[in-house]
């Protein structure tokens, strides 16, 4: 029963960001707005990660037959889903966090490729979590100076996925529990949270928030 319910939930959550990413792409053909265009990128992503869970799910369920997905696909959905967060939380100021040296930006990844799977995954489970916080937290601060009611929206949308995510990496220590699937179904609030002011762009022709160009 968890595992059919974790699978409809990965389902969810691929049709969820695929509307939202198809929302964005529209808004970004009648605005030409660079923001939009970097959601368009993040929500096809996060999409793409729920599907390559939701494919691994349903080829173990029809082939392989062993009921447990396996690990290396549940660690390609997330990194692929990770890079849609990048997208989503950090789109205007991730430059002035990385390193303005190559070398030290080559160095910092190096580390990804010394260890296992299941720990590459919690790396980028950790990876998603602070940058949804962090968005979360930046996209409030913006709301208290400009009083601008979508950012409520957004906030809440990435403090849901990045509750979502924590959700995810502590149901590693309780891998029996619901937990696995009671974050599934946060992190899709948290993307239906972000879809209501990106569903006004295509209609209202505007740019989705100058804050974020």
């Amino acid at each position: 029963m968890e595992f059919l319910l974790e699978n409809i939930l990965n389902l969810v959550g691929f049709l969820v960001g695929l509307i939202i990413g198809i929302i964005s792409l529209i808004g970004f053909r009648n605005t030409g707005s660079p923001t939009l265009f970097r959601l368009t990128i993040a929500f096809f992503s996060i999409s793409a990660g729920f599907f390559v869970i939701w494919a691994g799910y349903m080829f173990e369920d029809f082939v392989i037959k062993s009921g447990n997905i396996e690990r290396w696909v549940q660690t390609l959905g997330i990194v692929i889903q990770t890079i849609g967060y990048f997208f989503i939380a950090f789109s205007h100021s991730i430059k002035s966090f990385f390193p303005k040296s190559r070398y030290f930006r080559s160095v910092g990844i190096i580390p990804l490729f010394l260890v296992s799977s299941v720990q590459i995954e919690h790396i980028f489970r950790s990876i998603s979590f602070i940058l949804l916080a962090y968005g979360a937290i930046e996209t409030m601060l913006s709301y208290f100076e400009n009083k601008n009611k979508g950012a409520i929206s957004v906030a809440i949308g990435l403090a849901l996925l990045a509750l979502g995510e924590f959700m995810s990496w502590y149901s590693f220590v309780f891998p029996e529990s619901i937990l696995y699937s009671v974050s599934m179904t946060i992190k899709i609030g948290g993307l239906i949270a972000l879809f209501i002011p990106i569903s006004k762009i295509p209609l209202t022709k505007i740019k989705f928030d100058d804050k974020f160009e």
